[in-house]
């Protein structure tokens, strides 16, 4: 969305929904607010976190323990 009108191909901007809340790439205009990167999105946070949110933080998983003495059997073998 610009001040313009939706720069976007087909021109069909929609306003943002409440999971966008505190994104950086959020721009208020006199008719709402609008995303600069997608023109809806909530397409964009159907399959979990939307891929530009600035504001959501990513949670990095524990890995998985690996038994030494194993690991070192498995290399001895290539």
């Amino acid at each position: 969305m610009s001040k313009k009108g939706c720069g976007f191909i087909g021109a069909s901007c929609v306003a943002i929904i409440d999971k966008c809340g505190e994104c950086n790439k959020i721009f208020d205009y006199e008719s709402g607010k609008f995303c600069k990167v997608y023109p809806d999105p909530k397409s964009k946070w159907i399959t979990g976190n939307c891929p530009s949110a600035s504001h959501v933080k990513l949670v990095i998983k524990e890995t998985q323990k690996i038994n030494p003495l194993k690991a070192s059997k498995r290399a001895n073998k290539k």
